[in-house]
């Protein structure tokens, strides 16, 4: 009797626990296709950053570097100065120059003055010869009278017609002087120009190896971390070679690369749940910020053609900006470029 009581009750319990399994296995069966044709998901998802890159903005030997792998900085703080010895040489020379330009202007100017002043004697050579022609002629006309009357000798006509002819020469030179006169001003304004333009171009060249001194002293872009230095001490680097760069460390978002069937009840403002592989217990939520007006296959180095005869058919996938809600209480754990789990309700 007792093991036939035994028999009935061994064959009561495995239909029992067979009816749980298949009533447990269809409550999660039935959750998990709910939530696959109510929600769209996507792992293809990042915590991005801003990277700021740290480049020189002049050639040079590196003096001296303040800061160290993933270190915290502040914006316009001093992070790297280069060696500025051979740019302060420049500097003197250039203001050497810029000395003997002004020496030249002076003497552009004394040159200058003293044309104006020859020709100022110059036009008052020209009243007196103008004096002397006009009592020349009078002197002439008058000794002409005189012959007439056989009052003077020929001779003494002919002084004083040589006297009146000398005058006109004499008067003629003088104009010739004055216009001489006129024409070396001109020539020495235009020296007078050309030493000031030079002087300016002088100005310029040290104002260019000032501002390049400036470019010695190489500072932070903004507040952030440093990454990996690619850069010592006593190193040459030429302009624009990245040192290291600089992640903004407070704020973060996400971008999700959602499939292209995915994303027509993913709009701006729409919220989403956010899990982070680094953290598997922390839930973060977003809102979608906005979607890319191009998927991503767009912008790559080369992007397919789908005019080609061998066409096969890929799921494109479309970036998506999202905004991590109370960025502020989270941005100690994140990392840019840590995987995301990406959750939204259709």
């Amino acid at each position: 009797m007792a093991q036939e009581q035994d028999k009935k009750k061994s064959s009561l319990v495995r239909p029992i626990i067979l009816g749980l399994v298949l009533v447990v296995g269809g409550f999660f069966g039935y959750k998990q296709i709910s939530f696959v044709f109510t929600h769209e998901t996507t792992d293809n998802a990042q915590v991005e950053t801003q990277i700021t890159p740290v480049l020189p903005r002049v050639s040079g030997y590196v003096k001296s570097i303040t800061v160290n792998d993933y270190d915290t900085v502040k914006a316009g703080e001093l992070v790297a100065e280069l060696d500025d010895a051979e740019l302060q040489a420049q500097l003197q020379a250039a203001q050497a120059e810029y000395a003997q330009a002004a020496v030249d202007i002076i003497n552009a100017k004394a040159s200058l003055n003293n044309a104006e002043v020859s020709l100022n004697v110059n036009k008052g050579n020209i009243d007196i010869s103008d004096v002397k022609k006009a009592q020349a002629l009078e002197e002439y006309n008058r000794n002409k009278s005189l012959y007439a009357a056989e009052a003077i000798t020929k001779k003494q006509l002919d002084d004083s017609k040589f006297a009146y002819e000398t005058a006109v020469k004499s008067l003629d030179n003088t104009h010739n002087d004055l216009g001489s006169a006129q024409s070396r001003i001109a020539v020495l304004q235009s020296a007078v120009k050309r030493a000031e333009a030079t002087m300016a171009v002088k100005q310029a060249a040290i104002d260019q190896i000032k501002l390049k001194l400036t470019y010695t002293k190489i500072f932070s872009p903004q507040a952030g971390k440093i990454g990996k230095k690619n850069v010592s001490e006593g190193q040459f680097v030429q302009a624009g070679t990245p040192l290291f760069a600089i992640v903004n460390d407070t704020t973060f978002w996400v971008v999700a690369n959602f499939k292209e069937s995915q994303i027509a009840s993913l709009t701006e403002g729409k919220q989403v749940d956010l899990r982070v592989d680094a953290y598997p217990d922390l839930k973060l939520t977003g809102t979608v910020a906005s979607l890319s007006d191009a998927t991503g296959a767009r912008f790559a180095l080369l992007p397919p053609d789908n005019s080609s005869g061998n066409f096969v058919k890929v799921t494109q996938r479309v970036p998506v900006k999202i905004w991590i809600n109370e960025v502020a209480k989270y941005k100690a754990l994140l990392r840019a470029g840590l995987s995301v789990y990406v959750v939204a309700t259709k």
